[in-house]
């Protein structure tokens, strides 16, 4: 039997999965990290922390799978993007804590950037959007404030990687970054998947300091030492890039959406390069060598899994995620809450990083079971905006959408998904997708699958949610949910 591992490194947690050539997980160990929040929007991560637990859950998943390590073909790596990790390419040392996706210290610089050059110009070169949520302005900020960074850069002693550049450096001494993740750091020219001179000129930020931008498959990087054996390093795709080919999402039109820390909608264009003009991203779906480039649309949302997580941990509302969805469940509606989560300002489609969190509707009536329902009900508003912003862009009606990740468990969330999107909402049968599509990718590099047709028979279809609201009662909470987004714009400008 051949297997492949993949290393599953995201927002809270590292894992590595074993899969055998069915793609069925047959072994796994996950680590959380801690989150650092060194002042109000700022999110970092301890690199090395990281790095010490990839070395121990590879370990730990293949202690508990049983498996021989020679018959370990292959590893892929999928990854949180735009992250970025600055470290040192002669020593390894990590020259300051990973500033994470979500960390606004850079707003002011992006603000900066749009003297520079035109937003038209910006999404024509790169697909993206100006935000603080890409890593250009990351690294902008890391040369102006860490002197560590500058002294280093001088010397031509720093990279500005992403988890995988920083990951596949560790595990091979290489230094790149796939396609996929290389599209989010709004410095790659998304037609050409090249870094583009122009914006680096622009910003300021030296070639020199960054990864090669690879394949995402169908090409070895590298070696890595495994227990002992050298197992080929041969897949990299960015996180939601990776959870679409575990979906198997192959075909123009087929989409899903991730339900984790943040919820994260894609549809795969195919070889079209569609630009969005109702605030969505152009990245690439997948490069795989000798072909051309699978290109997505994409809308963001940076608080979904975390806002159950704060009204645990910060409210003390309830004490676990089941007391949460069961508390939903009590109650037939939300009794007129909404809540919109902008604790890092809106991502897709409005992207207004002056926009703060509200909760909206209260009244004597209103319950503990109420504020749970909202709190889920939130997150399908969000994929609600996304879904239509995502149809009129590309023109695609969607019939269906696959979903994926740790907030899919939430029964009365998919319900209210179904509902308020107003189409079938479907779970696989293997949930681990992101971890799969990284192993897809990795398996396809060293043939245990010949084509990404093989791979279409191993998604299953495990549970299917179906709408049964009526239309005018779903356009009514759209209205107050829309409402309640106004409410939220500007709180953190300077305006009144």
């Amino acid at each position: 039997m051949n297997y492949i591992g993949a290393i599953d490194q995201g927002t809270t947690s590292t894992r590595f999965i074993i899969f055998n050539d069915r793609g069925e997980a047959i072994g796994s160990h996950q680590i959380e990290h801690k989150q650092y929040y060194p002042q109000p929007g700022y999110v970092e991560h301890d690199p090395d922390e990281i790095w010490k637990n990839t070395q121990t859950v590879i370990k730990q998943a293949i202690k508990k799978s049983g498996i021989n390590i020679k018959d370990l073909k292959a590893i892929g790596i999928t990854n949180q993007r735009e992250t970025i990790i600055p470290f040192d390419p002669t020593t390894g040392e990590v020259l300051y804590n990973a500033i994470v996706w979500q960390d606004l210290r850079a707003s002011s610089i992006v603000s900066s950037f749009k003297s520079l050059i035109s937003a038209d110009e910006l999404k024509e070169r790169t697909g993206l959007l100006f935000s603080p949520y890409f890593s250009a302005s990351k690294i902008v900020w890391l040369i102006n404030n860490v002197p560590l960074v500058k002294e280093r850069l001088d010397m031509n002693r720093c990279v500005f990687g992403t988890i995988d550049t920083f990951l596949a450096f560790k595990l091979t001494g290489k230094i790149i970054t796939d396609a996929t993740n290389a599209s989010r750091y709004m410095l790659m020219n998304i037609k050409t998947l090249e870094w583009d001179e122009k914006l680096l000129d622009l910003f300021k930020i030296p070639r020199r300091a960054l990864p090669t931008i690879v394949p995402s498959m169908k090409e070895i990087y590298g070696y890595a030492d495994i227990l002992g054996t050298k197992v080929p390093l041969c897949g990299i795709l960015g996180d939601q890039q990776a959870a679409l080919f575990g979906q198997a999402c192959f075909s123009e039109g087929e989409a899903k959406c991730t339900y984790g820390t943040g919820c994260f909608m894609l549809v795969n264009t195919g070889d079209k390069l569609c630009y969005s003009s109702k605030g969505l991203v152009s990245t690439v779906a997948y490069l795989a060598k000798g072909e051309k480039p699978a290109y997505a649309l994409e809308g963001s949302i940076a608080i979904a899994g975390s806002l159950v997580q704060w009204v645990r941990d910060n409210l003390k509302m309830v004490q676990n995620a089941k007391e949460l969805d069961e508390l939903a469940s009590s109650v037939s509606d939300c009794g007129g809450v909404y809540i919109v989560p902008a604790f890092s300002g809106l991502f897709a489609p409005h992207w207004r990083s002056d926009a703060r969190g509200v909760i909206a509707g209260l009244t004597g009536y209103v319950n503990r079971a109420h504020i749970c329902r909202a709190v889920l009900e939130a997150t399908a508003f969000q994929a609600n905006d996304i879904f239509e912003a995502m149809e009129l862009d590309s023109g695609i009606n969607l019939k269906t959408l696959k979903v994926d990740g740790g907030l899919t468990n939430s029964n009365p969330l998919m319900e209210f998904q179904s509902d308020i999107l107003s189409i079938p909402v479907i779970r696989p049968r293997i949930t681990e997708t992101t971890a799969l599509g990284a192993a897809f990718a990795a398996g396809l590099s060293v043939d245990i699958w010949q084509n990404r047709e093989n791979l279409s028979k191993y998604w299953k279809e495990q549970l299917r949610w179906t709408p049964s609201m009526d239309e005018k009662t779903r356009q009514n909470k759209i209205i107050f949910w829309r409402k309640a987004v106004s409410r939220t714009l500007n709180w953190a400008s300077k305006e009144e």
